[in-house]
């Protein structure tokens, strides 16, 4: 890898990650954890962010607010929201 192609790689990660830079560590750490996982439930991001589920909440509707996450229904159980990175 030369460094030009280091530099726009760099810049990659830099522009895709810019949105959730200014939000609270919380909604980084979920987002994080998103960027491993491809779909969650929140009480699943609770349970791997070792967060309460009312800072899991918070974190999810601040990253939404940003475009960030995505979320649909589940299919498996409806009262339950499936929540995807879309950075």
């Amino acid at each position: 890898m030369s460094t030009t192609d280091a530099v726009t790689a760099e810049e990659d990660v830099t522009d895709r990650w810019s949105a959730v830079r200014d939000l609270p560590p919380s909604a980084k750490l979920v987002a994080k954890v998103l960027d491993y996982n491809d779909t969650l439930t929140q009480s699943e991001l609770a349970e791997e962010t070792l967060l309460p589920p009312r800072t899991v909440r918070y974190a999810l509707s601040r990253l939404e607010e940003e475009g960030v996450v995505d979320s649909r229904f589940s299919f498996a159980d409806a009262r339950k929201r499936l929540y995807t990175l879309s950075v």
